[in-house]
């Protein structure tokens, strides 16, 4: 049985969950239970013999042998029991609940995934499987879920500028469902890039990836993905935490951050006032380490994400329009990005590629440096994928395919040797840089630079399938409505 396949039947099923009130984000996390304890069914028998930490009385035979109310009230004892372990195993199983109240159901289930041979795919197939589902979870915008899921080909495309190397750290400090250290890991492991030996291959497994993920249930299944993928050990540490990164500072600095921060201008949090009533604080993080103090999320999680960063160390990350414009503390990132760090690429992204609406982003891409009188940066290269560019979530994805002009532009072997395709005699290109004193010298030292002309303004025939246009007007609609609210917020 194919991938496609799996993941059609796997989903299908919950169709007639959702009849009975379980969505998408639960079934999937149910899934995650019952997936992990076949496998570690599989793995305790010859060849393997492998010891994942579960008791006899609470693994895959214990289930799979009940029927009814015993099933139920034996699932729901197996999961509080199986949180209380350590390690990766106790954290997948933290806080673990039986969302599925119908013993039938739940024994369908239960038959569907041990029908399986988890072990016998290889660990891309069963990444690509789980994957699926997550995507699939994500789509699914009553959820929510899509706030935390980054489009594959982006961070497909943003690896392979990147290029990580074996031996060498990858941290996110807000990991989602893994998908930055699944793709680095699937970089790392092609045997076209690398061939791996065995201390590599060990430091890959349990040594290169660390991150954060402050949503028990993401978490949870960020840890799972990375365990199909043959990362970390059940019975050892986890590889994220579940603090916020903001808050909980760390000594440990890495070679490569790619991250996708959470889109919100304000962090803030619930209080109760004087009069008993629930109201909405500001949650500002004073960081010694920081540049400048804001309440502004995106902010905080630049200069974070600076200061996680090795003296030779690289990053990129996906940030809102408002990072590249915004005056303040705004402006006051971004001149100290320009001064400290080699802020070498920024990639204009388009609307309609992300499941939370509203979403205009960009990718910036900056080398750290030790300190320094004179400014690292000398030049920004722009890679504008957003004029004159339409996507929408069905009709018109955005594969990685559609990155690959980008990627030869952005020239992974040497990015020192770049060529820009803009030029006064081929005024549409989408490559061109900007000298350090170009970009300082603008309003706010501004990064949000646009060049192409938009022809949809001036040619009807250049318009948009109705469909897209119409998603492209909610997308602009949205952004303006989460910009209001940030003054309304300040007011």
């Amino acid at each position: 049985m194919n991938t496609a396949s799996i993941v059609s039947k796997v989903w299908s099923f919950c169709n007639t969950l959702r009849d009975d009130g379980v969505g998408y984000g639960d079934y999937l996390e149910q899934l995650t239970y019952l997936i992990f304890l076949k496998m570690a069914d599989e793995y305790s028998r010859p060849p393997y013999n492998r010891d994942v930490g579960i008791p006899a009385e609470y693994n895959w035979a214990s289930l799979s042998s009940k029927k009814g109310a015993d099933l139920e009230a034996h699932y729901v004892k197996l999961l509080r029991e199986l949180g209380k372990k350590t390690g990766m195993l106790g954290q997948i199983f933290t806080k673990a609940q039986n969302k599925i109240q119908d013993p039938a159901k739940l024994s369908r289930l239960i038959n569907m995934i041990g029908e399986t041979q988890w072990i016998m795919m290889g660990a891309d197939v069963k990444g690509d499987i789980y994957e699926g589902l997550l995507e699939k979870n994500a789509a699914d915008t009553k959820s929510g879920a899509g706030q935390y899921f980054t489009p594959r080909p982006l961070i497909k495309a943003m690896v392979e500028c990147m290029r990580p190397e074996p031996g060498k750290t990858i941290a996110d400090p807000s990991c989602g469902t893994g998908g930055f250290f699944l793709a680095a890991y699937d970089f790392l492991t092609d045997p076209q890039n690398y061939q791996l030996d065995k201390a590599q291959k060990e430091f890959l497994k349990n040594e290169t990836f660390a991150g954060n993920e402050i949503v028990a249930n993401t978490r949870r299944l960020c840890l799972m993905n990375m365990f199909l993928h043959n990362i970390g050990e059940m019975t050892g540490e986890t590889p994220i935490s579940s603090a916020d990164a903001l808050v909980a500072t760390s000594s440990n600095t890495y070679d490569y951050v790619l991250a996708n921060p959470p889109f919100g201008r304000k962090a803030s949090m619930t209080v109760t006032n004087e009069d008993g009533e629930e109201d909405k604080e500001e949650l500002v993080y004073n960081r010694q380490d920081f540049w400048t103090t804001t309440s502004n999320k995106q902010l905080n999680f630049v200069q974070h994400i600076r200061t996680m960063l090795k003296t030779t160390g690289r990053a990129a990350v996906v940030v809102p329009d408002n990072v590249l414009f915004e005056g303040g503390a705004g402006e006051t990132v971004r001149k100290q990005l320009l001064r400290n760090t080699d802020l070498h690429t920024i990639l204009r992204l388009p609307t309609g590629i992300f499941y939370a609406n509203g979403v205009k982003a960009n990718v910036i891409f900056f080398d750290n440096h030790e300190a320094s009188k004179n400014p690292w940066t000398k030049e920004v290269w722009f890679y504008d994928y957003r004029t004159n560019v339409h996507h929408t979530l069905k009709k018109k994805t955005m594969g990685f395919e559609n990155l690959a002009d980008f990627i030869e532009c952005y020239n992974p072997a040497n990015r020192h040797e770049r060529i820009e395709t803009w030029s006064e005699e081929n005024p549409e290109g989408r490559w061109r840089k900007y000298s350090y004193e170009e970009l300082t010298d603008r309003d706010k030292t501004s990064l949000d630079v646009f060049w192409l002309k938009d022809k949809s303004l001036t040619d009807l025939d250049n318009l948009p399938d109705p469909d897209v246009l119409a998603s492209e007007i909610i997308e602009n609609l949205e952004a303006g409505l989460a910009s209001f609210r940030g003054v309304a917020a300040n007011l």
